[in-house]
């Protein structure tokens, strides 16, 4: 295990933009969790320090913890790529997904509960007898025993589900069941997802939250908008000068490198055209090659000036997707059999992992150049690429499943597909709104209007912070 290092970020950022009685609510509470957690640490542990959405959110809440008095830390798992695919294949399980084809057999288990033992002998000596432990997902499930027994108080986090059971599902919870009954508290992003044998009294339904301050969600002008995408080639036109400073998680000033160009195997973007983006991992059940056959296949529908954008991460910067490469690998082969005219309307960048803050700023760059912003995923655990745009006051197109309904209210702030795979329904969507700019505005506004209302980390960190209180009274 490594352990990632987190700066203490000031609760006052945060409860600045928050009505009054929310703003005071947090400081009270907080008070509250750095009286009862005294003396003790609060670990997390997951698989990946960067190219996700877990690993987004431990940054932030872990900093805000600290900026309140707890000693909140991190720890990344070590697993080897057999590992990380059997927990790839356990993840498409549970949403229902054969993924890659493979089984959760024996040799799966062997291997996944031999890498989790090299990591326990880790955790054990840094994990002290009464520290609070927040495991995140199947990858570090197998550490609630191992822990208990060290007495560690210990929660399992998973931020991953489907609605309704189904026989891959099911499999998958079979395998991780004798792991993770043990745990003192199950997290669930949606209180569908807990199966049926989790107890009612030991769960919580605890959704994910935004952080309005990082490099993917901070203001940025117009201006700074477009200097951004010109520098890292993502549009055409480029320039040789740096790119605009952004402000990094610790604080520090970055800038964008310049770059001849982010695009694979076309150009940028043509600097008049509307956007449609689709901004997620290389990820199966993301369907980023529906997504482009959707757009592709009925681009007579569509305006002229609508080019698509899929922003993904560089498949080698996220060792916990083995399966990365072969979903951009499938898009690009796609768009290479495009005739000429629809491919120049078609672009794919893979944005670097050399630099997570500027990753995360050229994402948030591209979210509100976009003229809409879809996500048609396939299932979804919740989704932080809709609360994303939807902060932007961006029109967003989204899969009515999984936490995306949570998030999404259809026609009020955003558009939601009742079958992901209804090509032709995504295809009217997008249409509408980039011939409605009105009611794309309207939609934009009541989007940031919700996730100002449930999506900001003052209501995670509380329900957090109440968790723990009641762990250590228990």
């Amino acid at each position: 295990m490594h352990e990632v290092r987190i700066d203490a970020l000031d609760l006052e950022r945060l409860a600045g933009i928050l009505p009054p009685d929310r703003a005071e609510a947090l400081r009270c509470r907080a008070v509250e969790a750095a009286q009862q957690l005294s003396g003790r640490v609060v670990w997390n542990i997951n698989a990946t320090a960067q190219g996700g959405g877990v690993a987004e959110l431990l940054q932030v809440l872990l900093a805000y913890g600290r900026g309140a008095g707890v000693d909140t830390r991190w720890l990344v798992l070590d697993g080897d790529p057999g590992f990380f695919t059997v927990t790839k294949r356990l993840h498409n399980f549970l949403h229902g997904s054969f993924g890659d084809g493979g089984d959760l057999d024996a040799e799966a288990r062997a291997h996944y509960e031999e890498v989790l033992a090299h990591n326990l002998r880790d955790a054990l000596d840094r994990v002290r007898p009464g520290d609070i432990v927040l495991l995140h997902d199947p990858q570090a499930a197998g550490l609630v025993d191992g822990l208990t027994a060290h007495g560690a108080l210990v929660a399992w986090r998973c931020h991953i589900g489907r609605d309704e059971p189904h026989e891959l599902s099911e499999i998958g919870w079979s395998f991780l069941r004798p792991y993770v009954e043990g745990a003192q508290e199950f997290v669930f992003s949606r209180r569908q997802y807990a199966p049926a044998w989790v107890p009612p009294e030991r769960l919580r339904v605890v959704p994910p939250s935004l952080d309005p301050f990082s490099a993917k969600n901070a203001e940025i002008s117009g201006r700074d908008v477009r200097s951004s995408l010109l520098v890292a080639g993502l549009m055409a036109d480029g320039s040789d000068g740096a790119g605009p400073a952004f402000e990094r998680r610790r604080g520090e000033p970055g800038r964008v490198r310049p770059r001849a160009s982010l695009m694979l195997d076309g150009p940028p973007v043509p600097e008049g055209a509307r956007v449609v983006l689709q901004v997620s991992r290389w990820d199966r059940l993301k369907d980023m090659p529906g997504v482009l056959r959707g757009f592709t296949d009925h681009l007579g529908r569509l305006p002229e000036d609508a080019h698509l954008v899929l922003a993904g991460p560089d498949v080698a910067g996220v060792a916990d997707d083995p399966e990365g490469a072969a979903v951009l690998a499938q898009c690009r082969d796609l768009r290479a059999a495009l005739p000429d005219r629809m491919r120049e309307r078609v672009h794919l960048t893979a944005l670097p992992m050399d630099d997570v803050d500027e990753n995360a700023h050229l994402v948030n760059a591209l979210q509100r150049h976009a003229s809409v912003v879809v996500q048609k995923s396939l299932v979804e655990g919740f989704g932080l690429t809709v609360t994303e745009p939807m902060w932007k006051s961006r029109p967003v197109v989204a899969s009515a499943v999984g936490g995306i309904l949570d998030q999404v209210e259809d026609g009020v702030s955003g558009l939601l597909l009742p079958d992901p795979l209804d090509l032709e329904a995504f295809a009217i969507a997008v249409d509408s709104l980039l011939r409605d700019p009105e009611r794309a505005r309207r939609l934009g506004h009541a989007a940031h209007e919700r996730v100002l209302d449930r999506f900001l980390g003052d209501r995670h960190l509380i329900q957090y912070a109440e968790m723990f209180a009641e762990m250590i009274g228990g």
